[in-house]
């Protein structure tokens, strides 16, 4: 894959990391393209995962959606054609890959710690340690309705359980010692059980008594992936994330996040490179930059269904608006002052008055449909251009530390990565900021983990905490 130009740049000094998202849960996806492909059928993520292998990545990335979005209490999904279980997929994609990592997301909110520590660690072992978990809070009524708990967490609450959450099952991944399981010709295999400590854990959260029943993974255990972007949000990615994934893609935004998240780090001990910054992006190529500008234009409106168009206006407008044309003109009554109409297509407005004056303007402006409106302010790309403009732009952005890499996420499913790996991963590597191929882990020689990948410290050992000594027995 790496090109031999006698004019290759000088190479980089750091690396680019590289993520493929796997489209769905989102309204980036054309569905309505003749080459989209099934978001059910397991051939799907197979060749995703494989493209994204070839393409020397370093992990696939698989969001999740526990309910189908809704808008005016009628589903809204015609940009998700189904939404199949974490857990099941990434084990799948795993089965059929040797060395890309696979992260799930999942909720901290409607899962508990024993027993998703304990699908991870499992996972992770069948994968030789190629696992991660991105974690999610998920703190709405919406989706709460689906489980016994319901909305309950009120937005202060939802970090507070998603720390405990995640230090919990740190103990858990953490409580058999590394040569715990011991080998012996005359007895076989067996677990030395002296090596293996009972986590007692009683916090305000969580009330948990057990003993793990996996071993440490290859890797130590799964890497954490976190994407909060509020202060709390900020606060818990120090503290315990491995991986951000970030909104913040443009150059100037990305340098402030990055700055101010990793300026975090000193105070809870941490290093620079111990945390690595992903914002999400999007993609449009062309043999010339002109030519990605036309394509860009063509993607967003196809993003933008006449049903998305008139919900993302209604939001706006803060109430239903019959027989709106979504080729025809923006409504010409005034927004309502009401509160803002619940659904999941919807957008947060400060001033409602102030921003239909300011879309009448631009749709007049430049001449556009209500549709056409809509697709250029909700469907803009990150990379647009020849694929020697996106790669220069990538590094650019992993130079001057607007970012460690991208989490890409192509239009169609499950061939829209195939032209990106084709065609700009070769230039990256030309530069010396990509990988020609994946390492074997200098600890047992095998296919790498994901942490050896992703160029992340292996975690220590974390205590388990000392319980008193009738807890201990009960235990």
């Amino acid at each position: 894959m790496r090109s031999t130009s006698a004019h290759a740049p000088q190479p980089s000094t750091r690396q680019v990391h590289l993520v493929a998202h796997f489209p769905g849960v989102n309204s980036a996806t054309v569905w309505s393209d003749p080459a989209s492909g099934s978001q059910i059928a397991f051939d799907s993520f197979k060749r995703f995962a494989q493209t994204a292998e070839r393409g020397l990545f370093d992990y696939v990335f698989l969001a999740e959606g526990l309910r189908l979005r809704e808008h005016g209490g009628r589903i809204h999904d015609l940009d998700v054609a189904g939404r199949p279980a974490t857990l099941a997929v990434i084990t799948a994609m795993a089965s059929v890959t040797r060395n890309i990592g696979v992260v799930g997301t999942l909720t901290s909110t409607f899962n508990e710690p024993y027993e998703l520590a304990r699908q991870l660690a499992t996972i992770d072992h069948l994968s030789n340690g190629r696992v991660g978990w991105n974690v999610v809070t998920s703190p709405d009524a919406f989706h709460g309705g689906n489980f016994r708990r319901g909305g309950f967490l009120p937005y202060a609450e939802r970090y507070t359980r998603a720390e405990e959450f995640v230090a919990l099952a740190k103990e858990l991944w953490s409580s058999w010692d590394a040569d715990a399981i011991v080998a012996d010709r005359a007895s076989g295999t067996f677990v030395d059980p002296a090596r293996v400590r009972s986590v007692v854990h009683h916090g305000p959260q969580f009330s948990v008594a057990a003993t793990s029943t996996v071993p440490r993974s290859p890797q130590g255990f799964p890497v954490i992936v976190q994407a909060g972007d509020s202060p709390a949000g900020r606060d818990f990615a120090a503290a315990n994330a491995e991986i951000i994934f970030s909104r913040h893609s443009s150059f100037a935004e990305g340098q402030e996040f990055y700055r101010d998240v990793k300026g975090r780090l000193p105070a809870v001990g941490r290093s620079e490179d111990s945390l690595l910054i992903l914002p999400g992006a999007t993609f449009a190529l062309g043999d010339t930059d002109a030519e990605a500008r036309e394509r860009a234009r063509e993607i967003s409106l196809a993003q933008t269904s006449p049903q998305t168009a008139i919900a993302w206006v209604e939001a706006i407008w803060g109430q239903e608006l019959p027989g709106l044309d979504p080729d025809g003109a923006l409504p010409s009554v005034d927004p309502s002052d009401g509160q803002q109409r619940q659904g999941q297509v919807s957008t947060q407005v400060a001033d409602r008055v102030a921003r239909a004056a300011q879309l009448r303007d631009r749709a007049a402006r430049e001449g556009l449909t209500l549709r056409q409106l809509v697709a250029a302010e909700t469907a803009r790309h990150t990379f647009v251009g020849s694929p020697a403009t996106v790669a220069a732009e990538i590094d650019r952005a992993v130079q001057e530390r607007a970012s460690d890499g991208f989490v890409l996420v192509p239009h169609l499913t499950p061939g829209g990565l195939d032209e990106f790996v084709d065609r700009v991963v070769p230039l990256l590597q030309e530069r010396g900021s990509f990988r020609t191929a994946y390492d074997t882990d200098p600890d047992t020689g095998a296919n790498p983990t994901l942490r050896h990948t992703l160029g992340l410290p292996r975690p220590p050992h974390v205590p388990w905490r000392a319980a008193p000594p009738a807890a201990e027995a009960a235990a």
